[in-house]
């Protein structure tokens, strides 16, 4: 089981900000494109940062507590997932946050 803590974490964090989106009609998911241009930039820059670190032997990753699933380079899934699951979390706390304080995101229809 413990090769799955690392998965436990993100599970946990995603199940601690999934409920902003029905609550208070945040919308992120119904707006993707927008969430998928918010994560690339992310994604893609810090699996270069995770890769050059990892191929420097300066960042590991304890296969124990991982899935086990690898990508070249070395960089595991779970931490991929990582990358996505962090900014998804952050987007619905900042989009719940402007939602209750009525603030408008700047792409509403007229």
């Amino acid at each position: 089981m413990r090769h799955l803590a690392y998965l436990s974490v993100l599970a946990g964090c995603l199940l601690a900000a999934l409920w902003l989106e029905p609550i208070f009609k945040v919308n992120v998911f119904r707006r993707w494109r927008r969430l998928i241009l918010t994560l690339l930039p992310v994604i893609v820059v810090f699996v270069a940062w995770d890769l050059a670190a990892i191929a420097a032997g300066h960042w590991t990753f304890d296969p124990e507590q991982t899935t086990g699933i690898v990508f070249p380079g070395g960089l595991p899934l779970d931490e991929l997932l990582f990358f996505v699951v962090v900014p998804v979390c952050a987007v619905l706390g900042f989009e719940a946050v402007r939602a209750v304080r009525g603030q408008p995101a700047g792409d509403e229809e007229s």
